[in-house]
């Protein structure tokens, strides 16, 4: 068993002003900030079985899909399970044809014997802060501080990767 990932990649710049004043606000927060490769986690398999290929299942969801553009305008921040607070980007108003795709194709895969834990939550992860003595309120506050005007990015990369290695799979979306 290995643990993959399936991800679409964010073209997001970190020298654009709402990200500049974001790590200016949070300059005395122990944030590890996310440096280049940016990217939605679509779907994160605890364990996938070695002898499946997926090609075939993601070609189904991705060969003709059209490339994605989403609006964001929030920035936000959660605590996973394992206690550490990550700084996000996210969308408000997700598109409900883009769920419907990561729906699918996250039944798919476990469906094909992967075990998918998490939930999907649409968020880009800016940072992170490891220090559990600093309260997620706290980070939140200064996080809310920020404002950032809405902007669209069109998002046309997915990969499949197993968890800190290789990529199994790779395709740009229609444009």
């Amino acid at each position: 068993m290995m643990k993959t990932y399936l991800e679409i990649q964010v073209p997001l710049r970190s020298d654009v002003s709402w990200f500049v004043e974001l790590r200016s606000v949070c300059h005395h927060l122990p944030v590890r900030w996310q440096a280049g490769f940016f990217h939605i986690t679509l779907a994160f398999a605890d364990e996938t079985p070695e002898d499946i290929n997926l090609y075939q299942v993601l070609d189904k969801h991705f060969g003709t899909l059209d490339a994605q553009t989403l609006v964001f305008d929030q920035l936000d921040a959660f605590t996973t399970n394992s206690g550490m607070h990550i700084v996000y980007l996210t969308v408000s108003q997700v598109p409900q044809s883009f769920l419907s795709v990561i729906e699918s194709v996250r039944s798919d895969m476990k469906n094909a014997g992967c075990v998918i834990e998490s939930d999907f939550r649409l968020h880009v992860t800016l940072g992170r802060i490891k220090d559990s003595r600093i309260e997620l309120a706290t980070v939140k506050s200064y996080v809310e501080s920020v404002s950032i005007q809405p902007f669209s990015l069109l998002l046309d990369h997915v990969d499949y990767r197993v968890f800190r290695g290789e990529i199994l799979y790779e395709t740009i979306l229609n444009t």
